[in-house]
């Protein structure tokens, strides 16, 4: 499994608050059947977050897991707040994207409901050949959720869900009913440490997602669709879509 959101990198950000704390996470993923967590701290302007710095941050926090022999791959990333997003230019775009390669970003929505400007941004990035993971929908429902969703889908966002949101909905309900309908993409722990708040874990999100989708549409967001976002390529069709 593929973690796509996850604050891992020691004393960063709001995340790990030190390589102890990190480590703890990694192994947190690995127990949980995780081989690669995407670290993605904060960039927005609460936090003094250097975009340059990212890659050799991952690149330390990598060896230390090797040296502690801890076998899961550690993918730079960054979730990228919506102004910021805004104010970024192509190499700072690159800088950000999943594995730093420019393919696919992890967009953090503005506070509140879903709007117009973020589906609006997700085309200009489009435009710009940027594609966009839309991070943690759960958060920002309105009376026009599903629409909003529906846009965002339109203009070529992936849909990233927290998992532990997910284990916790009922079997039956208006998620369900989104998941059935191809607005549940890919999943991310969104975990920030290993010593409170959610743990670096998707098998119970994805456990609750195989009741509601085929096995195919499982497959997809479970492997596929993560793993199409790590090489900076297309999301490939999903099954029985749209």
């Amino acid at each position: 499994m593929i973690d796509l959101h996850c604050h891992v990198l020691p004393g960063l950000d709001d995340g790990a608050r030190d390589l102890e704390d990190s480590i703890a996470m990694a192994r947190q993923a690995v127990q949980d059947g995780i081989g690669v967590v995407c670290a993605t701290p904060h960039l927005r302007e609460d936090h003094d977050v250097r975009l340059e710095e990212i890659p050799e941050r991952t690149a330390s926090l990598q060896r230390t897991l090797d040296e502690h022999g801890v076998e899961v791959r550690i993918v730079p990333a960054a979730e990228l707040a919506q102004p910021t997003a805004e104010d970024l230019d192509a190499a700072g775009l690159r800088l950000a994207a999943y594995g730093a390669g420019g393919g696919w970003v992890l967009l953090e929505p503005a506070p509140g409901p879903l709007g117009d400007e973020l589906a609006a941004l997700v085309e200009r990035l489009a435009a710009a050949g940027v594609r966009t993971v839309v991070a943690h929908p759960e958060r920002h429902a309105g009376a026009d959720f599903r629409e909003r969703l529906e846009a965002l889908v339109s203009a070529g966002a992936l849909i990233q869900w927290t998992a532990e949101f997910l284990a916790g909905s009922p079997p039956e309900g208006p998620v369900a009913t989104l998941a059935r309908d191809g607005l549940v993409h890919v999943l991310g722990s969104d975990s920030h440490s290993s010593r409170a708040g959610r743990p670096v874990c998707l098998t119970g999100g994805f456990e609750w997602l195989a009741r509601a989708v085929t096995p195919e549409q499982l497959e997809w967001s479970r492997s596929d669709a993560p793993a199409a976002v790590l090489r900076g390529e297309p999301a490939p069709a999903r099954p029985g879509g749209p």
